[in-house]
């Protein structure tokens, strides 16, 4: 369990039966759930890639390479669960910028940036939500990631729930990517199409990130819109 001050109210983690966690509302305790499924193939997939990339980290990329992801993760700081900055270290910052690539079968970056930001990007908007699977998302194709080759919008989408839910945390299921392009920028709106089937009159949420030809990783964009 990680908490924050010694006696205070920003806690997050599991102690024996009970999980301490947030919301916009603020800190608070629920009984710990224990996953039907703890090795659903999606989480298998991911727990191959980090296998994959750590022993890239270790076996493949130079000690240059490795510098480069030590001296990234020095200058730009991720946010953790309580919402306080901190390092996660060169290796850390390599596995979390290519899980994302390697899903969208984009090509591996193994030498870390030397621009210190998260490449963030102009928020996007969904234009509408269509059962059983059509999404039509609005970007800014002017951004510089739509604009440079190898860089991608990476769109995840979740399953059907209640209207009434305005905030969704996941889990979250790879959709699709609009890939960048240094001669001509991808066309507003995009197709996608969600990876559950939807029902109209459910709410769907998406999560969106933007990996740069150089690695960096942007922040997590999150939206959500009934289903039409």
């Amino acid at each position: 369990m990680k908490y924050k001050p010694l006696i205070g109210d920003q806690m997050s983690g599991s102690m024996g039966g009970v999980t301490a966690s947030h919301n916009r509302g603020g800190t608070y305790f629920r009984q710990r759930a224990i996953p039907v499924n703890p090795g659903s193939p999606q989480q298998t997939v991911i727990r191959a890639l980090m296998a994959t990339l750590t022993s890239a980290w270790f076996n493949v990329l130079t000690a240059a390479q490795r510098t480069l992801w030590e001296t990234y993760a020095d200058n730009v700081l991720f946010i953790d669960r309580l919402g306080d900055p901190r390092n996660i270290g060169g290796l850390g910052a390599y596995v979390g910028a290519n899980i994302p690539r390697l899903q969208a079968s984009a090509t591996r970056v193994d030498a870390g940036p030397t621009i210190f930001n998260r490449g963030e990007f102009t928020l996007p908007t969904i234009a509408s939500i269509t059962a059983p699977t059509a999404l039509s998302l609005t970007f800014d194709n002017t951004d510089e990631w739509a604009n440079e080759d190898d860089s991608h919008l990476i769109v995840y989408g979740s399953r059907g729930v209640n209207p009434s839910i305005n905030f969704f945390k996941g889990p979250y299921r790879f959709a699709a990517t609009v890939d960048g392009n240094a001669t001509t920028a991808p066309t507003s709106p995009a197709a996608i199409i969600m990876p559950f089937t939807l029902v109209a009159g459910q709410k769907a949420f998406i999560r969106i990130r933007v990996s740069r030809a150089d690695g960096r990783l942007s922040s997590s964009f999150r939206d959500g819109s009934i289903v039409v």
